[in-house]
Protein backbone atom coordinates (compact mmCIF):
# COMPACT_ATOMS: atom_id res chain seq x y z
CA UNK A 1 0.00 0.00 0.00
CA UNK A 2 1.25 3.34 -1.29
CA UNK A 3 1.80 6.19 1.65
CA UNK A 4 -1.58 7.83 2.53
CA UNK A 5 -1.22 11.54 2.25
CA UNK A 6 -4.75 11.57 4.64
CA UNK A 7 -2.34 11.63 8.31
CA UNK A 8 -3.40 9.07 11.15
CA UNK A 9 -5.46 9.83 14.07
CA UNK A 10 -8.59 8.77 15.73
CA UNK A 11 -10.73 9.31 12.43
CA UNK A 12 -11.96 12.85 13.28
CA UNK A 13 -8.93 14.93 11.73
CA UNK A 14 -8.28 12.88 8.93
CA UNK A 15 -8.93 13.84 5.50
CA UNK A 16 -10.97 11.43 3.33
CA UNK A 17 -9.36 9.52 1.33
CA UNK A 18 -9.57 10.60 -2.50
CA UNK A 19 -12.04 8.64 -4.55
CA UNK A 20 -10.09 8.04 -7.36
CA UNK A 21 -7.71 5.70 -5.60
CA UNK A 22 -10.36 3.04 -4.86
CA UNK A 23 -10.38 2.77 -8.57
CA UNK A 24 -6.60 1.90 -8.87
CA UNK A 25 -7.57 -1.11 -6.89
CA UNK A 26 -9.47 -3.32 -9.10
CA UNK A 27 -7.66 -6.52 -7.64
CA UNK A 28 -8.85 -5.20 -4.01
CA UNK A 29 -12.56 -4.06 -5.26
CA UNK A 30 -13.03 -7.00 -7.28
CA UNK A 31 -13.41 -9.26 -3.98
CA UNK A 32 -13.94 -6.69 -1.42
CA UNK A 33 -18.09 -7.59 -0.67
CA UNK A 34 -20.40 -7.31 2.32
CA UNK A 35 -19.39 -11.46 2.48
CA UNK A 36 -16.30 -13.51 2.18
CA UNK A 37 -16.45 -15.59 -0.49
CA UNK A 38 -16.58 -19.18 1.12
CA UNK A 39 -13.87 -20.85 -0.75
CA UNK A 40 -11.60 -18.00 -0.04
CA UNK A 41 -12.86 -18.19 3.81
CA UNK A 42 -12.85 -22.24 3.96
CA UNK A 43 -9.35 -22.09 2.92
CA UNK A 44 -8.16 -19.35 4.34
CA UNK A 45 -9.27 -21.54 8.17
CA UNK A 46 -7.84 -24.46 6.90
CA UNK A 47 -4.37 -22.64 6.44
CA UNK A 48 -4.24 -20.80 9.55
CA UNK A 49 -5.57 -23.99 11.66
CA UNK A 50 -2.77 -25.90 10.09
CA UNK A 51 -0.12 -23.32 10.69
CA UNK A 52 -1.58 -22.60 14.75
CA UNK A 53 -1.30 -26.56 14.54
CA UNK A 54 2.41 -27.07 13.87
CA UNK A 55 3.24 -23.53 16.45
CA UNK A 56 1.32 -26.04 18.80
CA UNK A 57 3.30 -29.18 18.25
CA UNK A 58 6.30 -28.48 20.92
CA UNK A 59 3.77 -27.74 23.92
CA UNK A 60 3.24 -31.34 24.82
CA UNK A 61 6.24 -32.63 23.48
CA UNK A 62 9.15 -30.67 25.34
CA UNK A 63 9.14 -33.57 28.17
CA UNK A 64 10.29 -35.93 25.28
CA UNK A 65 12.60 -33.51 23.28
CA UNK A 66 14.53 -32.94 26.80
CA UNK A 67 14.39 -37.18 27.20
CA UNK A 68 15.30 -37.51 23.83
CA UNK A 69 18.09 -34.50 23.14
CA UNK A 70 19.00 -33.78 26.99
CA UNK A 71 18.56 -30.17 26.46
CA UNK A 72 19.51 -27.44 28.53
CA UNK A 73 17.20 -24.87 29.56
CA UNK A 74 17.98 -22.21 26.47
CA UNK A 75 17.62 -25.38 23.54
CA UNK A 76 15.01 -26.76 24.26
CA UNK A 77 13.82 -22.88 24.46
CA UNK A 78 14.77 -22.49 20.85
CA UNK A 79 12.83 -25.63 19.71
CA UNK A 80 9.73 -23.65 19.99
CA UNK A 81 11.01 -20.56 19.29
CA UNK A 82 13.15 -21.76 16.56
CA UNK A 83 9.43 -21.52 14.85
CA UNK A 84 8.35 -18.52 15.94
CA UNK A 85 11.08 -16.33 15.19
CA UNK A 86 10.98 -16.16 11.49
CA UNK A 87 6.84 -16.33 11.52
CA UNK A 88 7.56 -12.54 13.37
CA UNK A 89 10.45 -11.05 11.40
CA UNK A 90 9.10 -12.16 7.87
CA UNK A 91 5.34 -11.20 8.49
CA UNK A 92 5.71 -7.87 6.99
CA UNK A 93 7.50 -8.74 3.70
CA UNK A 94 4.77 -11.82 3.60
CA UNK A 95 3.08 -9.67 3.33
CA UNK A 96 3.98 -7.24 0.77
CA UNK A 97 5.01 -10.00 -1.47
CA UNK A 98 1.18 -10.78 -1.48
CA UNK A 99 0.18 -7.73 -2.51
CA UNK A 100 3.02 -7.49 -5.46
CA UNK A 101 1.91 -11.55 -6.52
CA UNK A 102 -1.35 -12.38 -5.07
CA UNK A 103 -2.03 -13.66 -1.67
CA UNK A 104 -3.02 -17.52 -2.35
CA UNK A 105 0.67 -17.70 -4.36
CA UNK A 106 1.95 -17.27 -1.12
CA UNK A 107 -0.98 -19.60 0.95
CA UNK A 108 -0.03 -22.74 -1.54
CA UNK A 109 3.72 -21.90 -1.31
CA UNK A 110 3.85 -21.27 2.66
CA UNK A 111 1.88 -24.57 3.11
CA UNK A 112 4.70 -26.30 1.29
CA UNK A 113 7.67 -24.86 3.13
CA UNK A 114 5.83 -26.25 6.64
CA UNK A 115 5.62 -29.21 5.07
CA UNK A 116 9.45 -29.43 3.96
CA UNK A 117 10.45 -28.06 6.94
CA UNK A 118 9.02 -30.78 9.18
CA UNK A 119 10.62 -33.47 6.77
CA UNK A 120 13.39 -31.82 7.70
CA UNK A 121 12.80 -32.01 11.69
CA UNK A 122 11.47 -36.01 11.19
CA UNK A 123 14.86 -36.46 9.12
CA UNK A 124 16.79 -35.38 12.93
CA UNK A 125 19.54 -38.05 13.36
CA UNK A 126 18.99 -40.56 15.82
CA UNK A 127 20.97 -40.73 19.57
CA UNK A 128 23.97 -41.73 18.35
CA UNK A 129 24.71 -38.55 16.90
CA UNK A 130 26.94 -35.63 17.95
CA UNK A 131 24.46 -33.69 20.37
CA UNK A 132 24.96 -30.37 18.63
CA UNK A 133 24.17 -31.41 15.27
CA UNK A 134 21.24 -33.19 16.24
CA UNK A 135 19.91 -29.97 17.79
CA UNK A 136 20.89 -28.22 14.66
CA UNK A 137 18.74 -30.73 12.17
CA UNK A 138 15.81 -30.19 14.21
CA UNK A 139 15.85 -26.36 14.70
CA UNK A 140 16.84 -26.08 11.18
CA UNK A 141 13.58 -27.99 10.34
CA UNK A 142 11.48 -25.59 12.60
CA UNK A 143 13.00 -22.04 11.30
CA UNK A 144 12.18 -23.46 7.64
CA UNK A 145 8.44 -24.80 8.65
CA UNK A 146 8.35 -20.99 10.38
CA UNK A 147 9.47 -19.26 7.43
CA UNK A 148 6.21 -21.02 5.67
CA UNK A 149 4.09 -20.12 8.56
CA UNK A 150 5.59 -16.48 8.43
CA UNK A 151 3.96 -16.65 4.51
CA UNK A 152 0.13 -18.42 5.85
CA UNK A 153 -0.87 -17.18 9.08
CA UNK A 154 -0.37 -13.07 8.10
CA UNK A 155 -1.79 -14.04 4.42
CA UNK A 156 -5.41 -15.61 6.12
CA UNK A 157 -5.74 -12.59 8.07
CA UNK A 158 -4.96 -10.39 4.68
CA UNK A 159 -7.84 -12.28 2.71
CA UNK A 160 -10.30 -11.28 4.94
CA UNK A 161 -8.88 -7.71 5.60
CA UNK A 162 -9.34 -7.41 2.01
CA UNK A 163 -12.66 -9.38 1.16
CA UNK A 164 -14.66 -7.60 3.40
CA UNK A 165 -16.08 -4.01 3.70
CA UNK A 166 -17.89 -3.47 6.78
CA UNK A 167 -16.54 -4.00 10.77
CA UNK A 168 -19.61 -6.24 11.19
CA UNK A 169 -18.84 -8.85 7.93
CA UNK A 170 -15.22 -8.30 9.01
CA UNK A 171 -15.86 -8.98 12.89
CA UNK A 172 -18.04 -12.22 11.83
CA UNK A 173 -15.25 -13.51 9.03
CA UNK A 174 -12.00 -12.95 11.59
CA UNK A 175 -13.80 -14.91 14.47
CA UNK A 176 -14.26 -17.73 11.90
CA UNK A 177 -10.62 -17.22 11.60
CA UNK A 178 -10.04 -16.89 15.18
CA UNK A 179 -12.12 -19.91 16.27
CA UNK A 180 -10.05 -21.95 13.73
CA UNK A 181 -6.92 -21.08 15.18
CA UNK A 182 -7.38 -21.91 18.39
CA UNK A 183 -8.99 -25.26 17.08
CA UNK A 184 -5.28 -26.23 15.54
CA UNK A 185 -3.95 -25.18 19.78
CA UNK A 186 -6.82 -28.05 21.04
CA UNK A 187 -6.23 -30.48 18.28
CA UNK A 188 -2.88 -30.30 18.16
CA UNK A 189 -1.54 -31.20 21.75
CA UNK A 190 -4.18 -34.33 21.28
CA UNK A 191 -2.99 -36.10 18.36
CA UNK A 192 0.66 -35.55 19.57
CA UNK A 193 -0.23 -37.09 22.47
CA UNK A 194 -1.55 -39.86 20.89
CA UNK A 195 0.93 -40.41 18.22
CA UNK A 196 4.44 -40.03 20.02
CA UNK A 197 3.28 -42.82 22.65
CA UNK A 198 4.46 -44.96 19.78
CA UNK A 199 8.01 -45.55 19.16
CA UNK A 200 9.55 -44.43 16.04
CA UNK A 201 12.09 -46.78 14.82
CA UNK A 202 14.53 -48.45 17.48
CA UNK A 203 15.29 -44.76 18.83
CA UNK A 204 14.11 -44.16 21.94
CA UNK A 205 11.97 -41.13 23.53
CA UNK A 206 10.96 -41.07 19.43
CA UNK A 207 7.52 -40.77 19.11
CA UNK A 208 7.53 -36.95 18.43
CA UNK A 209 8.83 -37.95 14.98
CA UNK A 210 5.20 -39.34 14.46
CA UNK A 211 3.57 -36.02 14.97
CA UNK A 212 5.53 -33.80 12.77
CA UNK A 213 4.52 -36.29 10.01
CA UNK A 214 1.44 -35.44 10.91
CA UNK A 215 1.94 -32.17 9.97
CA UNK A 216 3.72 -32.55 6.87
CA UNK A 217 0.08 -34.00 5.87
CA UNK A 218 -1.73 -31.46 6.81
CA UNK A 219 0.48 -28.81 5.37
CA UNK A 220 0.36 -30.92 2.04
CA UNK A 221 -3.43 -30.69 2.55
CA UNK A 222 -3.86 -27.43 2.43
CA UNK A 223 -1.35 -26.37 -0.08
CA UNK A 224 -3.77 -27.94 -2.13
CA UNK A 225 -7.17 -26.75 -1.07
CA UNK A 226 -5.60 -23.67 -1.05
CA UNK A 227 -5.54 -23.49 -4.36
CA UNK A 228 -8.25 -25.42 -5.09
CA UNK A 229 -10.21 -22.99 -3.31
CA UNK A 230 -9.15 -19.38 -2.81
CA UNK A 231 -10.14 -16.28 -4.57
CA UNK A 232 -6.56 -14.45 -5.37
CA UNK A 233 -6.41 -10.70 -4.31
CA UNK A 234 -3.31 -8.28 -3.99
CA UNK A 235 -2.57 -4.21 -4.46
CA UNK A 236 0.38 -3.99 -6.20
CA UNK A 237 0.07 -0.37 -7.03
CA UNK A 238 2.58 1.88 -5.00
CA UNK A 239 4.04 -1.49 -3.10
CA UNK A 240 7.89 -2.37 -3.42
CA UNK A 241 10.53 -4.44 -1.23
CA UNK A 242 12.26 -2.61 1.53
CA UNK A 243 14.97 -4.54 2.26
CA UNK A 244 16.43 -1.82 4.40
CA UNK A 245 13.39 -2.19 6.84
CA UNK A 246 12.97 -5.64 6.89
CA UNK A 247 16.88 -7.02 7.51
CA UNK A 248 17.12 -4.41 10.47
CA UNK A 249 13.73 -5.23 11.96
CA UNK A 250 14.54 -9.08 11.27
CA UNK A 251 18.19 -8.51 13.21
CA UNK A 252 16.57 -6.42 16.26
CA UNK A 253 14.47 -8.75 16.76
CA UNK A 254 16.07 -12.30 16.63
CA UNK A 255 19.39 -10.63 18.50
CA UNK A 256 16.47 -9.84 21.34
CA UNK A 257 15.09 -13.23 21.44
CA UNK A 258 18.74 -14.51 21.41
CA UNK A 259 19.74 -12.34 24.53
CA UNK A 260 16.28 -13.09 26.48
CA UNK A 261 16.42 -16.74 25.65
CA UNK A 262 20.48 -17.50 26.49
CA UNK A 263 20.45 -15.33 29.20
CA UNK A 264 19.56 -17.82 32.04
CA UNK A 265 22.65 -20.32 30.48
CA UNK A 266 25.42 -17.69 29.93
CA UNK A 267 24.44 -15.28 32.35
CA UNK A 268 22.57 -11.80 31.81
CA UNK A 269 26.07 -9.94 32.23
CA UNK A 270 27.92 -12.24 29.50
CA UNK A 271 29.72 -10.94 26.72
CA UNK A 272 27.21 -12.82 24.62
CA UNK A 273 23.88 -11.53 26.12
CA UNK A 274 24.67 -8.09 26.75
CA UNK A 275 25.91 -8.02 22.79
CA UNK A 276 22.58 -9.26 21.94
CA UNK A 277 20.99 -6.57 23.50
CA UNK A 278 23.37 -3.78 22.10
CA UNK A 279 23.05 -5.21 18.69
CA UNK A 280 18.58 -5.69 19.16
CA UNK A 281 18.85 -1.72 19.98
CA UNK A 282 21.45 -0.64 17.49
CA UNK A 283 19.21 -2.20 14.56
CA UNK A 284 16.06 -0.93 16.31
CA UNK A 285 17.02 2.57 15.63
CA UNK A 286 18.42 1.80 12.09
CA UNK A 287 14.99 0.34 11.34
CA UNK A 288 13.45 3.62 12.12
CA UNK A 289 15.51 5.77 10.73
CA UNK A 290 15.66 3.21 7.28
CA UNK A 291 11.28 3.56 7.14
CA UNK A 292 11.37 7.58 7.88
CA UNK A 293 13.29 6.98 4.42
CA UNK A 294 11.68 4.26 2.47
CA UNK A 295 9.09 5.34 -0.38
CA UNK A 296 7.30 2.26 0.74
CA UNK A 297 8.24 1.70 3.82
CA UNK A 298 6.43 -1.50 6.07
CA UNK A 299 5.33 0.90 8.75
CA UNK A 300 3.93 4.22 8.44
CA UNK A 301 5.94 5.30 11.41
CA UNK A 302 3.26 8.06 11.24
CA UNK A 303 0.46 5.73 12.54
CA UNK A 304 1.98 5.59 15.85
CA UNK A 305 1.19 9.28 16.45
CA UNK A 306 -2.31 7.93 17.38
CA UNK A 307 -1.95 7.64 21.00
CA UNK A 308 -4.99 4.22 20.39
CA UNK A 309 -2.81 2.54 17.75
CA UNK A 310 0.13 2.91 19.83
CA UNK A 311 -1.71 1.68 23.13
CA UNK A 312 -3.67 -1.21 21.38
CA UNK A 313 -0.39 -1.84 19.45
CA UNK A 314 1.25 -2.48 23.07
CA UNK A 315 -1.66 -4.65 24.21
CA UNK A 316 -1.65 -6.66 21.36
CA UNK A 317 2.25 -7.70 22.16
CA UNK A 318 1.02 -8.27 25.97
CA UNK A 319 -1.73 -10.23 25.63
CA UNK A 320 -0.37 -12.44 22.64
CA UNK A 321 2.45 -12.96 25.47
CA UNK A 322 0.35 -13.85 28.01
CA UNK A 323 -1.70 -16.45 25.88
CA UNK A 324 1.40 -18.57 25.11
CA UNK A 325 3.30 -17.46 28.04
CA UNK A 326 0.42 -19.15 30.03
CA UNK A 327 0.51 -22.32 27.69
CA UNK A 328 4.36 -22.72 27.88
CA UNK A 329 4.53 -22.45 31.78
CA UNK A 330 1.34 -25.28 32.09
CA UNK A 331 3.78 -27.64 29.31
CA UNK A 332 7.15 -27.29 31.23
CA UNK A 333 5.20 -27.60 34.61
CA UNK A 334 3.74 -30.82 33.07
CA UNK A 335 6.01 -32.47 30.91
CA UNK A 336 9.70 -31.24 31.42
CA UNK A 337 8.85 -31.10 35.71
CA UNK A 338 6.37 -33.76 36.48
CA UNK A 339 6.99 -35.89 33.52
CA UNK A 340 3.64 -36.61 32.55
CA UNK A 341 2.98 -38.65 29.21
CA UNK A 342 2.33 -35.78 25.92
CA UNK A 343 -1.14 -37.64 25.77
CA UNK A 344 -1.95 -37.30 29.95
CA UNK A 345 -0.58 -33.71 29.54
CA UNK A 346 -2.41 -33.07 26.35
CA UNK A 347 -5.68 -32.88 28.63
CA UNK A 348 -4.75 -29.93 29.82
CA UNK A 349 -4.26 -27.80 26.18
CA UNK A 350 -7.18 -29.18 25.19
CA UNK A 351 -9.33 -27.63 28.03
CA UNK A 352 -7.35 -24.53 27.78
CA UNK A 353 -7.73 -24.02 23.58
CA UNK A 354 -11.03 -26.15 23.54
CA UNK A 355 -12.73 -23.84 25.73
CA UNK A 356 -11.35 -20.70 23.78
CA UNK A 357 -12.21 -22.58 20.57
CA UNK A 358 -16.22 -22.87 21.97
CA UNK A 359 -16.50 -19.72 23.01
CA UNK A 360 -15.31 -17.62 20.15
CA UNK A 361 -17.59 -17.84 17.80
CA UNK A 362 -21.16 -18.30 19.31
CA UNK A 363 -20.27 -15.67 22.23
CA UNK A 364 -17.31 -13.50 21.33
CA UNK A 365 -18.35 -12.74 17.75
CA UNK A 366 -21.83 -11.04 18.63
CA UNK A 367 -20.24 -9.09 21.23
CA UNK A 368 -18.00 -7.64 19.24
CA UNK A 369 -20.31 -7.02 17.01
CA UNK A 370 -22.66 -5.28 19.41
CA UNK A 371 -20.25 -3.78 22.12
CA UNK A 372 -16.75 -1.82 21.86
CA UNK A 373 -14.19 -4.18 21.25
CA UNK A 374 -12.36 -3.27 23.94
CA UNK A 375 -14.38 -4.04 26.41
CA UNK A 376 -14.48 -7.79 25.22
CA UNK A 377 -10.82 -7.52 24.88
CA UNK A 378 -10.38 -6.04 28.36
CA UNK A 379 -12.54 -8.48 30.08
CA UNK A 380 -10.59 -11.20 28.33
CA UNK A 381 -7.47 -10.17 29.87
CA UNK A 382 -8.95 -10.23 33.39
CA UNK A 383 -9.73 -13.50 32.95
CA UNK A 384 -6.45 -14.80 32.03
CA UNK A 385 -4.98 -13.09 34.41
CA UNK A 386 -7.05 -14.78 37.00
CA UNK A 387 -6.88 -18.18 35.96
CA UNK A 388 -2.98 -17.77 36.16
CA UNK A 389 -2.75 -16.24 40.17
CA UNK A 390 -4.96 -19.46 40.63
CA UNK A 391 -2.51 -21.80 39.02
CA UNK A 392 0.12 -20.16 40.25
CA UNK A 393 -0.79 -21.30 44.15
CA UNK A 394 -1.23 -25.07 42.93
CA UNK A 395 1.75 -26.60 44.55
CA UNK A 396 3.80 -28.39 42.68
CA UNK A 397 3.44 -31.28 44.96
CA UNK A 398 -0.04 -32.13 43.28
CA UNK A 399 1.31 -34.60 40.67
CA UNK A 400 -2.06 -34.43 38.72
CA UNK A 401 -3.62 -32.40 35.69
CA UNK A 402 -7.10 -32.38 37.28
CA UNK A 403 -6.21 -29.15 39.78
CA UNK A 404 -5.10 -27.10 36.88
CA UNK A 405 -8.40 -27.76 34.49
CA UNK A 406 -10.71 -25.31 36.36
CA UNK A 407 -8.06 -22.03 36.58
CA UNK A 408 -7.39 -23.19 32.54
CA UNK A 409 -10.93 -23.31 31.87
CA UNK A 410 -11.03 -19.82 33.06
CA UNK A 411 -7.90 -18.73 31.16
CA UNK A 412 -9.19 -20.24 28.11
CA UNK A 413 -12.36 -18.39 28.04
CA UNK A 414 -10.18 -15.07 28.57
CA UNK A 415 -8.41 -16.07 26.01
CA UNK A 416 -11.19 -16.75 23.52
CA UNK A 417 -12.35 -12.74 23.83
CA UNK A 418 -8.60 -11.95 23.79
CA UNK A 419 -7.74 -13.19 20.41
CA UNK A 420 -11.47 -12.23 18.83
CA UNK A 421 -10.96 -8.74 19.95
CA UNK A 422 -7.45 -7.85 19.57
CA UNK A 423 -7.45 -7.69 15.42
CA UNK A 424 -10.89 -5.41 15.93
CA UNK A 425 -9.49 -3.23 18.69
CA UNK A 426 -6.52 -2.30 16.47
CA UNK A 427 -7.92 -1.93 12.91
CA UNK A 428 -10.61 0.16 14.83
CA UNK A 429 -8.27 3.18 16.13
CA UNK A 430 -7.47 3.79 12.54
CA UNK A 431 -8.99 5.74 9.74
CA UNK A 432 -10.68 2.66 7.14
CA UNK A 433 -8.26 3.94 4.60
CA UNK A 434 -5.36 2.42 6.76
CA UNK A 435 -7.03 -0.96 8.17
CA UNK A 436 -4.75 -2.74 6.01
CA UNK A 437 -1.56 -1.78 7.01
CA UNK A 438 -3.21 -1.79 10.91
CA UNK A 439 -4.20 -5.55 10.29
CA UNK A 440 -1.02 -6.25 9.33
CA UNK A 441 1.17 -5.13 12.19
CA UNK A 442 -1.35 -6.95 14.50
CA UNK A 443 -0.14 -10.19 12.81
CA UNK A 444 3.22 -9.13 13.38
CA UNK A 445 2.87 -7.54 16.92
CA UNK A 446 0.56 -10.97 17.84
CA UNK A 447 3.65 -13.17 16.80
CA UNK A 448 5.89 -11.35 18.70
CA UNK A 449 4.16 -11.02 22.11
CA UNK A 450 3.83 -15.42 21.10
CA UNK A 451 7.39 -15.67 20.63
CA UNK A 452 8.19 -13.68 23.82
CA UNK A 453 5.76 -15.75 26.03
CA UNK A 454 8.18 -18.93 26.16
CA UNK A 455 11.45 -16.44 25.56
CA UNK A 456 10.53 -14.53 29.02
CA UNK A 457 8.86 -16.47 30.99
CA UNK A 458 11.04 -19.50 30.48
CA UNK A 459 14.28 -17.25 31.24
CA UNK A 460 12.86 -16.08 33.98
CA UNK A 461 11.72 -18.85 36.21
CA UNK A 462 15.36 -20.76 34.87
CA UNK A 463 17.01 -17.84 36.58
CA UNK A 464 14.94 -18.46 39.70
CA UNK A 465 15.33 -22.05 39.62
CA UNK A 466 19.39 -22.09 39.01
CA UNK A 467 19.29 -19.60 41.91
CA UNK A 468 17.58 -21.52 44.24
CA UNK A 469 19.46 -24.85 43.68
CA UNK A 470 22.68 -22.58 43.81
CA UNK A 471 21.65 -21.47 47.03
CA UNK A 472 20.36 -24.93 48.16
CA UNK A 473 23.96 -26.38 47.71
CA UNK A 474 25.61 -23.69 49.48
CA UNK A 475 23.41 -23.84 52.45
CA UNK A 476 23.45 -27.69 52.63
CA UNK A 477 27.06 -28.71 53.28
CA UNK A 478 25.60 -32.52 53.28
CA UNK A 479 24.03 -31.72 49.58
CA UNK A 480 27.17 -30.30 48.39
CA UNK A 481 29.11 -33.30 49.10
CA UNK A 482 26.50 -35.75 47.85
CA UNK A 483 26.56 -33.65 44.44
CA UNK A 484 30.81 -34.09 44.79
CA UNK A 485 30.73 -37.38 44.57
CA UNK A 486 28.08 -37.66 42.42
CA UNK A 487 30.21 -36.02 39.93
CA UNK A 488 33.35 -37.76 40.34
CA UNK A 489 30.91 -41.10 40.55
CA UNK A 490 32.04 -41.80 36.60
CA UNK A 491 35.33 -42.99 37.57
CA UNK A 492 34.20 -45.77 39.81
CA UNK A 493 31.62 -47.46 37.88
CA UNK A 494 32.22 -50.48 35.55
CA UNK A 495 33.32 -49.63 32.25
CA UNK A 496 30.36 -50.67 30.24
CA UNK A 497 28.10 -48.10 32.38
CA UNK A 498 30.33 -45.26 32.19
CA UNK A 499 29.24 -43.83 29.26
CA UNK A 500 25.34 -43.53 30.71
CA UNK A 501 26.90 -42.16 34.27
CA UNK A 502 28.90 -39.67 32.41
CA UNK A 503 25.84 -38.17 29.80
CA UNK A 504 24.01 -38.12 33.51
CA UNK A 505 26.52 -36.50 35.16
CA UNK A 506 26.84 -34.06 32.23
CA UNK A 507 22.41 -33.64 32.33
CA UNK A 508 22.54 -32.46 36.23
CA UNK A 509 24.95 -29.81 35.84
CA UNK A 510 23.45 -28.41 32.67
CA UNK A 511 20.92 -26.71 34.83
CA UNK A 512 17.66 -27.29 36.63
CA UNK A 513 15.64 -29.08 33.66
CA UNK A 514 18.47 -31.77 33.06
CA UNK A 515 18.98 -31.83 36.73
CA UNK A 516 15.23 -32.51 37.28
CA UNK A 517 15.26 -35.23 34.56
CA UNK A 518 17.94 -37.55 35.96
CA UNK A 519 16.70 -40.14 38.95
CA UNK A 520 16.82 -39.68 42.25
CA UNK A 521 18.11 -43.45 42.29
CA UNK A 522 18.48 -46.12 40.08
CA UNK A 523 17.67 -49.98 40.19
CA UNK A 524 20.58 -52.57 40.55
CA UNK A 525 20.51 -56.20 38.55
CA UNK A 526 19.10 -57.96 41.43
CA UNK A 527 15.97 -55.39 41.88
CA UNK A 528 18.24 -53.17 44.45
CA UNK A 529 17.99 -49.46 44.52
CA UNK A 530 20.85 -46.85 45.48
CA UNK A 531 21.17 -43.17 45.52
CA UNK A 532 21.70 -41.31 42.15
CA UNK A 533 21.42 -38.23 41.53
CA UNK A 534 21.26 -35.85 44.63
CA UNK A 535 19.98 -32.42 43.07
CA UNK A 536 16.72 -34.68 41.86
CA UNK A 537 14.31 -33.62 44.90
CA UNK A 538 15.72 -29.63 45.14
CA UNK A 539 15.89 -29.16 41.30
CA UNK A 540 11.62 -30.34 41.14
CA UNK A 541 10.92 -28.07 43.68
CA UNK A 542 12.95 -25.36 43.15
CA UNK A 543 11.63 -25.63 39.33
CA UNK A 544 7.82 -25.94 41.33
CA UNK A 545 8.36 -22.57 42.47
CA UNK A 546 10.10 -20.86 39.32
CA UNK A 547 7.39 -21.90 37.32
CA UNK A 548 4.41 -21.17 39.64
CA UNK A 549 5.98 -17.26 39.62
CA UNK A 550 5.96 -17.43 35.63
CA UNK A 551 1.90 -17.83 36.32
CA UNK A 552 2.52 -14.77 38.16
CA UNK A 553 4.05 -12.66 35.98
CA UNK A 554 2.11 -13.71 33.24
CA UNK A 555 -1.47 -12.53 35.40
CA UNK A 556 0.31 -9.17 36.29
CA UNK A 557 0.80 -8.40 32.89
CA UNK A 558 -3.19 -9.57 31.51
CA UNK A 559 -4.27 -7.34 34.59
CA UNK A 560 -2.17 -4.83 33.76
CA UNK A 561 -2.87 -4.84 29.90
CA UNK A 562 -6.45 -4.75 31.01
CA UNK A 563 -6.51 -1.81 32.79
CA UNK A 564 -4.55 -0.02 29.82
CA UNK A 565 -7.60 -0.90 27.36
CA UNK A 566 -10.58 -0.10 29.51
CA UNK A 567 -8.76 3.18 30.69
CA UNK A 568 -6.59 4.54 27.58
CA UNK A 569 -8.39 3.38 24.30
CA UNK A 570 -11.20 5.26 22.87
CA UNK A 571 -14.18 4.44 22.33
CA UNK A 572 -15.50 3.04 19.06
CA UNK A 573 -19.23 1.50 18.34
CA UNK A 574 -18.55 -1.33 15.75
CA UNK A 575 -20.48 -0.49 13.06
CA UNK A 576 -19.94 3.35 12.97
CA UNK A 577 -18.53 4.78 9.56
CA UNK A 578 -15.19 6.33 9.75
CA UNK A 579 -15.69 10.34 10.15
CA UNK A 580 -13.17 10.98 7.08
CA UNK A 581 -15.32 9.30 4.90
CA UNK A 582 -18.60 10.39 6.11
CA UNK A 583 -21.64 8.54 6.73
CA UNK A 584 -22.64 7.32 2.93
CA UNK A 585 -18.73 7.03 1.98
CA UNK A 586 -17.61 3.58 0.97
CA UNK A 587 -14.89 1.67 2.92
CA UNK A 588 -11.72 1.97 1.22
CA UNK A 589 -11.09 -2.05 0.28
CA UNK A 590 -8.03 -3.06 3.07
CA UNK A 591 -4.53 -3.47 1.65
CA UNK A 592 -2.59 -4.65 3.84
CA UNK A 593 1.18 -5.09 4.99
CA UNK A 594 1.21 -8.15 6.93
Amino acid sequence: MARSDTGVGNGAGSQPPARTAMAKQPSEQAHATDTLARGTLIAAALCVFMAQFALTVPAGLNGLFQQDFHTSASELTWITDAFLVPVTVLELTFGLLGDLFGRRRLLVGGSVLVAVGFVVCVLTPGPEADHMTRLIVLWTGQIIAGIGAAAVIPTTLAMIAAGTRTPRARARSISVWAAALSMGSVLSPLACGLLAQSQFGSWPNSGWRWAFLLVVALAAVSAVLAYVLAEDSKSPEGRSLDWPGQITIAVAAVALLFAVIQGPTSGWGSVEVIGGFTVAAVFLVAFVLAERRSASPLLQLDLFANRNFTIAAIVTVVGMFCYLGTGYVTSIRLTAIQGFTPLKASLAFIVFNGVSALIQVPIASRLIERYDPKWILGGGLLLIGAGDFWMASIPIGHQSVTPLIAPLVVAGAGVAFVLSAVTAVVINTVPHNLSGMAAGWTSLLRDFGFTLGPAVVGAIALSRASREISDEVGSDPQLGQALDTFNASAATVPEGQQEAVEGAIVAVNSGPLGANAVPSTVTLPDGSTVPFNPLKDTAFQALGSAYSLGYLIVGLCAVAAAVVTVALIGGHRPDSPDESDGPDAPVTPATTDV
